[in-house]
């Protein structure tokens, strides 16, 4: 399976968008510094996911995302959140 996922950081308050095959790895690489983008803040949260089979598919979707504004992004998180 593939995931494209949104993680949030309160104390810097953005946004990340990625992609990949294993949520919890990704999320402590991103918490552990080593991505470049992501190593400002090590209090990253997955706020969004979504589960697709094809891998093509899931990086069409993250391109997708990436393109979003940020209300756009806050208004999918909340739908994920209060239907799940």
């Amino acid at each position: 399976m593939f995931y494209v996922y949104v993680l949030f950081s309160k104390s810097c308050n953005l946004y990340y968008k990625g992609f990949t095959s294993d949520i919890s790895k990704r999320l402590e690489y991103h918490n552990s510094g080593k991505s470049t983008y992501t190593s400002k803040a090590t209090d990253w949260e997955l706020v969004y996911q979504h589960e697709f089979k094809k891998k093509k598919i899931s990086l069409i979707e993250e391109k997708r995302l990436k393109k979003l504004y940020r209300f756009s992004h806050e208004k999918i998180i909340s739908y994920f959140l209060n239907n799940n």
